[in-house]
């Protein structure tokens, strides 16, 4: 009797099938397409001009996140004002895009004390309150005080109205967790940086740190423009230059 051969392995056969089908979706990922069907990745587009940059190794900045470099900046767009109790006219609470809160400091400027305070061990913010004073042209401390809650109601007002850019390069000189930033606004349908703003309303001092601006203008050439304003105000009495 003639026996019939031996059926080939069926098992071997599928075993080669998936090994292909394996080897085809392995080599289309590593391509950087995905395979038909599954989508892409929300938010990964190689077209962004943006880049990937360590954020400093500080509290409250520690995470790796998705900004652009402008020049010695990074820049931080669409970022919202955050409530807490510190908020003032020069220096606030800020939650990036990426959802992390940072508390920011204006370059070149200074908001006066919205309020008179006593700390611990018999310490006060009076001294402050009347060089401030002093600096917008001999006004009293309460006058100060004064001008220092007009400072922060109109900061607070504008970024809580619609989201704004910073600039920073997470500089801070205190050690305290409050970072300089150069703050971008759109006011009057304007582009505009928050600390011109302040000063050319007579309701900010020119004090604390200077720096260079973003697109390379240097710190003695604002510092000039920022006089100018306050010039300007004083003839118009504006603000603290009004009373």
């Amino acid at each position: 009797m003639i026996r019939n051969p031996r059926p080939k392995n069926s098992w071997l056969t599928a075993v080669l099938v998936i090994a292909a089908v394996g080897l085809w979706i392995y080599q289309e990922t590593q391509s950087g397409s995905a395979p038909r069907g599954t989508g892409s990745r929300p938010g990964a587009s190689s077209s962004s001009p943006s880049q990937k940059v360590a954020a400093p190794a500080t509290k409250g900045a520690q995470s790796t996140r998705k900004v652009e470099k402008v020049g010695a900046y990074e820049f931080y767009q669409g970022c919202t004002l955050v409530d807490a109790r510190n908020n003032d006219g020069d220096s606030f609470l800020v939650r990036l895009p990426d959802g992390k809160n940072v508390e920011l400091r204006l370059y070149f400027v200074d908001t006066p004390e919205s309020a008179f305070k006593n700390y611990g061990g018999g310490e006060t913010n009076h001294p402050r309150i009347r060089q401030q004073a002093a600096d917008l042209g001999g006004i009293t401390p309460e006058q100060a005080v004064e001008i220092g809650k007009k400072g922060k109601s109109f900061t607070l007002g504008l970024l809580s109205s619609r989201p704004f850019g910073i600039y920073t390069a997470w500089d801070s000189p205190y050690q305290d967790n409050r970072y300089h930033a150069f703050v971008e606004v759109v006011h009057d349908g304007k582009s505009r940086w928050l600390s011109e703003l302040l000063v050319e309303r007579g309701l900010a001092r020119l004090k604390t740190k200077p720096a260079d601006l973003p697109d390379g203008t240097p710190a003695s050439k604002q510092t000039a423009r920022l006089r100018d304003l306050e010039r300007a105000a004083k003839r118009a009495e504006l603000g603290a230059w009004g009373l």
